[in-house]
């Protein structure tokens, strides 16, 4: 099973640093390998991991908590359950416990990759952004991980908000070799594109965005001012109707509102 919680919460923080994209393609989820030989301590560590993974997925952090304890006491060698409990720490704030769980997770398995993402965006959060790259880097290595197009994206966000564009523009693309369809990574090109002035290609990328997610505040909000800045007039009038109509409380419809599209 795969847990589906703080790595999208983490990823969002991430985002929230530079420009966001809607959705939910930020965060991965460790993994929690069965074996049809692991010991009776080992098959009590994995299903309180598994409880654990499932009560944080729904918002129960003190529950969560609880099981992972018992999961380390069954089987303190356990590297998913290091990994989740870093997952788990992170949440509460508990800084230094979610440093040390990731660490014993990689120490556990030096090519988790999901370890390896999770505490990429521990340290990208807390502004150890060539630090969270490295870890990035570390998860794509692993030719068994299912979704490195999210370890790119999540490079490819904090190198933004370390300020390399260049480098962010990079990661984003490797995404987008992986998978052509990865939504946050056409949001951050379109915007990276717009940034640098290129209205047609942020164009462009908002188009491949349109066909495969959902829109959100923020990509409206972009279309607006790409629109604006190529004067189609019809099209940016769409995307005002659009924010105004889904979005009405956003920041983005208020800025839209008094005109202040920069």
């Amino acid at each position: 099973m795969r847990l589906a919680g703080i790595a999208a919460v983490a990823a969002c923080l991430i985002v929230s640093a530079c420009a966001t994209e809607p959705g939910d393609e930020s965060g991965l989820k460790p993994t929690i390998p069965t074996t049809g030989d692991e010991s009776t301590a080992r098959m009590r560590a994995r299903v309180h991991t598994e409880l654990a993974a499932n009560y944080f997925e729904i918002g129960n952090v003190g529950v969560a908590l609880e099981e992972i304890k018992a999961a380390l006491r069954a089987d303190p060698d356990y590297g998913p359950a290091h990994n989740v409990a870093g997952l788990i720490y992170t949440q509460l704030k508990e800084d230094r416990l979610a440093e040390e769980s990731f660490e014993r997770a990689l120490a556990i398995n030096p090519s988790d990759p999901d370890a390896h993402h999770n505490y990429g965006m521990f340290l990208c959060q807390r502004k150890q952004e060539k630090e969270a790259i490295r870890h990035f880097l570390l998860a794509v290595r692993n030719p068994l991980y299912p979704t490195p197009d999210r370890s790119y994206v999540n490079a490819g966000i904090c190198a933004r908000r370390s300020g390399d564009m260049a480098g962010a523009a990079e990661f984003f693309l490797l995404a987008l070799k992986v998978r052509p369809n990865q939504a946050q990574a056409l949001y951050q090109m379109a915007d990276l594109s717009y940034v640098r002035g290129d209205y047609g290609e942020a164009k462009g990328y908002l188009g491949r965005l349109t066909q495969v997610a959902q829109p959100t505040a923020e990509s409206l909000w972009l279309g607006v001012r790409v629109e604006r800045r190529l004067g189609d007039r019809n099209s940016e009038a769409s995307y005002s109707q659009q924010l105004r109509r889904r979005f009405p409380n956003s920041r983005e419809a208020g800025a839209l509102r008094s005109g202040q599209y920069e």
